[in-house]
């Protein structure tokens, strides 16, 4: 079993982690946190591996996974490779959704394996997706020798792997933004507007909810086109005015926001099937 350590053992990293270890698709040997505390409590959440406190306490391991900030990828992949823990015949990944392998260059030109594995999961409950991984969505990019470690053992532990390319990193990860942290967004101008109505914000959150589930459900089971309906499905591009100044005098944000889902709204409209019920 190849060895694996751990650098940012985070909600993503200790959900990937855990899972290896069950499946033994990696044996955790060593996980690097921002303090030796942090460190400490993902092995004991993990029940495996030993805590360090620096870089200059890591051992050499044959895979290393990095699920630290975007911005720090490329200095702590300097670091590993100044310290002299990465070795030709080694893989490197990363955890971003948003950056390309590339961000691990000097690793490459050492002659090792790079990648970049992004999960296309909400974090929010750590135990939870531990214990529901099966079934994750899992985007992979980078060196061949890299993916053929990594495929394999994310299949192991239940994901399903698609390969991508380095240069569509960022659109990709756009679409997660929008299907994920937006979507969170979009909820809370959506329970804001209805409490601007005088609606208690309890009974706002039960009007919502119903609501946006329903429409979830519909996208997937019909289809974006299918499943639109309101004002602009119906032709009733009054009252969207009507709405549009009324939400702009509330709050401009707000009317911005819905100005700029107008048109996109309009176009998904005259999308659809002429035949079908609005």
């Amino acid at each position: 079993m190849k060895t694996l350590n751990i650098i940012g053992a985070g909600k993503v990293g200790k959900v990937l982690a855990k899972n290896f270890q069950r499946q033994q698709a990696f044996a955790i040997q060593q996980v690097l946190n921002r303090s030796l505390g942090s460190a400490s409590d993902a092995v004991a959440w993990l029940g495996a591996g030993q805590a360090v406190d620096s870089i200059s306490q890591l051992q050499p391991a044959d895979v290393i996974m990095l699920s630290v900030s975007d911005d720090q990828i490329a200095s702590v992949c300097q670091q590993l490779v100044s310290a002299g823990l990465l070795k030709a015949g080694n893989v490197i990944f990363h955890c971003s959704g948003a950056k390309a392998s590339t961000e691990l260059q000097l690793a490459q030109q050492a002659g090792v394996a790079v990648a970049s594995v992004h999960p296309v999961r909400s974090f929010a409950n750590v135990d939870l997706l531990a214990e529901q991984f099966a079934g994750t969505i899992c985007s992979l990019e980078g060196d061949e020798a890299a993916l053929a470690v990594l495929a394999p053992a994310l299949q192991a532990i239940g994901a399903e792997t698609v390969i991508i390319k380095a240069d569509n990193k960022l659109l990709y990860h756009a679409g997660s933004v929008f299907a994920s942290n937006y979507l969170v967004t979009l909820m809370e101008v959506a329970l804001r507007t209805y409490q601007a109505a005088g609606i208690p914000a309890d009974i706002a959150q039960k009007m919502a909810a119903p609501l946006a589930r329903q429409t979830l459900e519909n996208v997937f089971a019909m289809g974006t086109r299918a499943a639109l309906t309101g004002p602009i499905a119906r032709g009733d591009m009054q009252t969207v005015a009507l709405q549009q100044s009324r939400l702009s005098d509330w709050d401009q944000q707000a009317g911005d926001l819905y100005q700029a889902f107008t048109q996109p709204t309009m176009d998904l409209a005259a999308a659809r099937n002429p035949h079908s019920e609005k």
